[in-house]
């Protein structure tokens, strides 16, 4: 009987973890919603105005535009993006191998800082001498937790400075970004310095008259511009945690469902089996009073 009572607490802490891996993915996939329509409302808006800064910076000298200084890879900024809370399969893990990756890539001939956007890389990251204990962005580790405009402009403004510094010659970003419910890829974007390749490879040569002036219209553009882009990310990257988290938590739901099955089971196959010894105990017992 023991062993009856062992499978049957077994099966109560199955049934117990079931129920909270099914509501855990009905609350994922109710907050997946609203990142969803959240991220495709920003994605043309932020790529369209990428584009025009991109456009548009190919026009000026770097006297007038020094976000677009091409210093080389000396020293290399990795901003990465992950959750605060883990149960969201392997979302996490691929932007810390990425993040391992790039390191490597650069170590050899590059001095290598990370930013931390969330708890699951600062806790790896913070082990190692990689990790960039500014206290401006640090004292922003908890943004992956509510995503705000205004929470991600003190932190672009801060990466900007970076830049602007020479203390990092290229910033690049590391996140999720979500594909659909069950697709997340891990995107390596870049920051800064800011890119002409769409001016280059356009065919048309494109001029351009400013008004009021070239000066004002990039000191409010640049900013506006890499503060989107740094707001996108962040979106994508909760939407896709919301995905991630749903899936595993469906996975594992099933997965305990088919346990409890194969445990309710072999309680059965145990319960029957005692009943019989039971049955042949009071069977051999009567015989023997007969004899």
């Amino acid at each position: 009987m023991a062993n009856l009572k062992e499978i049957r607490n077994r099966i109560s802490s199955v049934s117990s973890t079931m129920q909270i891996t099914s509501a855990m993915k009905m609350v994922s996939a109710a907050k997946l919603k609203r990142a969803q329509d959240a991220i495709t409302r920003l994605r043309p808006y932020a790529s369209k105005l990428r584009y025009i800064l991109e456009n548009v910076s190919g026009t000026l000298d770097l006297s007038e535009n020094a976000f677009a200084e091409d210093r080389g890879s000396n020293n290399v900024l990795i901003v990465a993006i992950t959750s605060n809370r883990g149960l969201c399969g392997g979302f996490n893990s691929n932007i810390i191998k990425k993040v391992n990756s790039l390191i490597k890539e650069y170590f050899s001939d590059s001095s290598v800082s990370v930013v931390c956007l969330g708890k699951k890389i600062k806790d790896v990251i913070k082990k190692t001498e990689y990790y960039y204990s500014n206290e401006v962005i640090a004292s922003h580790e908890d943004i992956v937790g509510a995503v705000s405009f205004e929470r991600t402009h003190e932190v672009s403004q801060e990466l900007m400075r970076v830049f602007q510094e020479k203390k990092a010659d290229r910033i690049v970003l590391v996140y999720n970004r979500f594909v659909n419910a069950v697709t997340q890829s891990v995107e390596v974007e870049g920051f800064l310095p800011l890119s002409s390749e769409n001016s280059q490879n356009s065919n048309s040569t494109k001029d351009y008259l400013f008004e009021p002036g070239k000066e004002e219209i990039f000191a409010e553009l640049i900013p506006k511009s890499l503060n989107t882009q740094l707001f996108k990310a962040l979106l994508d990257s909760v939407a896709a945690e919301h995905a991630a988290r749903m899936t595993a938590m469906h996975k594992a739901t099933d997965n305990a469902s088919e346990l409890r099955k194969a445990l309710k089971l072999s309680y059965n196959k145990a319960r029957q089996a005692a009943i019989t010894n039971e049955i042949l105990e009071i069977v051999g017992g009567a015989e023997a009073l007969n004899a």
